[in-house]
Parts: structure tokens; C-alpha cells; sequence
């Protein structure tokens, strides 16, 4: 059991080669068209927000040139000659959008637990899983398999110190939780006042005052009770500013802030990941 572990750790192809391997039997050797309306969702997936942009940009490149990976699926239980997503919903959600009727699925048989433990690992190591929904994947994780951290880690590809922190904000106050999910707290700002005595009235000053991580933890610290004197005084935002910071949240999936200081001030986007800092530097770029 522990070499299957550490073998999920090196990605999803290397898991299904293991299961192919241990005698895991498969309907069908390659990928088949599959009807997109006999593919349903699976209701444990981990990942439950689909940013409406990125979906928009994956569908147009479904219609230009296919769906050029095929998402993975088991029968279903409940519906016989049905399907169940194990990986690859958000290709699946994106295929609809584009209009296609079918899309190429490999067909895997396996049980409740493993398909559960492929769609997290899935999830973790290739898309940009919001962090708290990677620490409730990674608690669901232990709690459904009786892993350790240290088997987590082992399982899902990463480091042991890093599913330790990644865990802590699942503990946090549900209001936290919304600033982390909104992306208005990073994974950063949240470790940061995991701990701390009242997260909730720390997680209002860091967004309010658009801290840094560092100056987040000094706040946790009691080092930065003071907010900085401003350089002048700040205006109340009007319909039209906030109806541009709305436009720009919806399509690039992302916290964004306008200060506007008589036709002059600064626009802040907050990322809660590496990839969409990536996605976002990737539209800045091509736009020049």
C-alpha cells in the first residue's frame, strides 16, 4: 500500500499506468467519444469554484481545436450505461459551452476510495485549486483514508510542512474562509493569522488596509496595531467605481480594488495563487 502511495505522488498517468498494472480491469484500452449527456459530475470532487473566465477562454479553445487531453471516468453506479467524472470536469464543463456532443474519456474501473483519491490528486498537481480548497481536499483525504500528513504529502506529490499549512485554514472562522475563497486573503495572509487569538478582526484589517503577507504577520504579532497615516484623504467610491471593480473581478476571476484619488490612484488585483498570477501576466503579455 505504501508503494501505491508514493506512486500517486508522481502524477495521474503514472497512477493509472499502477492500476492497469495491478490488474485494474478497463473498458476499453484508449479514449472513446463518450455523449456529454450520459458524463455526470462526481458530487466529492474538490474543486467547487470554476472561474466563469477561464471556462469562457478553454471553451474557445475547445472549438478551434478539440478537446486535446481526455478527461477520465468510471461507470456509474446508479445509472447503468452512465458515466461518472473521476478527472477532468472542468474539460468536460468547458466541451458543453463549446457546443460539443461528445468528448474523448478513458474508462476506468475502480472503487469509491481510489476514484476519491485520484480526483484530489488530480487536482492538486494540475490546476489551480483555490488553498482552502486544497486543505479541505487534503482533510477530506485523511479522514475518508486514515493517512497521516506524512502519507498525504506522499500521496498528493508535496511536501510535508506543506500539507501541515495547507491544513490550518480549514480550521479558520467562516469569515476568513469567504476573504480566502473571494481571494481577497492569500494563502499567505491566512497562515499568517491562523493562530492568532481573533483571525476575524485581523482578516478585516489586512483587506481593509491591503496589507502584505509580511505586514499581516507583524499585525499577528502585535508589531503593527497602527495603520499608516495616508498621504491624503481618501474619497468614498462611487456606482461607477464599483461597477468596474465588479466587471474586472468577473472577468478575470480575481479580487480587484480601485482607489481613485481625483483622477489619479492605484488598481490592486489579488491572486490567491502562483497559476492565476501566471494567467494573469499571460493576458497582460499577449494584450501588448
Amino acid at each position: 500500500m505504501a508503494e501505491n502511495r508514493r506512486g500517486l505522488g508522481r502524477g495521474l498517468s503514472a497512477l493509472l499506468g499502477e492500476s492497469e498494472a495491478a490488474g485494474a480491469p478497463a473498458a476499453g484500452e484508449g479514449p472513446r467519444e463518450i455523449p456529454i449527456e450520459l458524463i455526470h459530475r462526481n458530487p466529492e470532487q474538490p474543486r467547487t469554484l470554476f472561474a466563469e473566465a477561464e471556462l469562457a477562454e478553454l471553451a474557445d479553445s475547445i472549438r478551434e481545436k478539440g478537446v486535446l487531453q481526455p478527461i477520465l471516468v468510471r461507470s456509474s453506479r446508479l445509472q447503468p450505461g452512465e458515466y461518472q467524472i473521476v478527472a477532468g470536469e472542468r474539460r468536460w464543463r468547458a466541451a458543453q459551452a463549446a457546443g460539443l456532443v461528445s468528448v474523448p474519456a478513458l474508462v476506468r474501473e475502480m472503487g469509491d476510495s481510489q476514484a476519491f483519491e485520484i480526483a484530489i490528486v488530480e487536482n492538486v498537481q494540475r490546476a489551480d485549486l483555490n488553498p482552502l480548497e486544497e486543505a479541505k481536499a487534503y482533510a477530506a483525504l485523511m479522514g475518508r483514508m486514515q493517512y497521516t500528513q506524512d502519507e498525504t504529502a506522499k500521496v498528493v506529490g508535496k511536501s510535508r510542512s506543506h500539507v501541515a499549512n495547507t491544513l490550518r485554514l480549514a480550521i479558520l472562522p467562516p469569515s476568513v474562509q469567504a476573504h480566502l475563497m473571494a481571494g481577497r486573503l492569500t494563502a499567505g495572509h491566512a497562515r499568517a493569522i491562523a493562530t492568532a487569538a481573533d483571525p476575524e478582526a485581523l482578516a478585516e484589517v489586512i483587506v481593509a488596509r491591503g496589507l502584505s503577507v509580511r505586514e499581516a504577520e507583524a499585525l499577528a504579532k502585535g508589531k503593527a496595531d497602527r495603520p499608516k497615516k495616508a498621504s491624503g484623504p481618501r474619497r468614498p467610491k462611487d456606482a461607477d467605481t464599483h461597477a468596474l471593480e465588479a466587471d474586472l473581478e468577473e472577468v478575470l476571476g480575481m479580487s480587484v480594488e480601485i482607489n481613485d484619488r481625483g483622477g489619479a490612484g492605484e488598481l490592486k488585483v489579488r491572486y490567491a495563487t502562483l497559476e492565476q498570477l501566471d494567467d494573469l501576466c499571460r493576458r497582460l503579455t499577449r494584450a501588448l
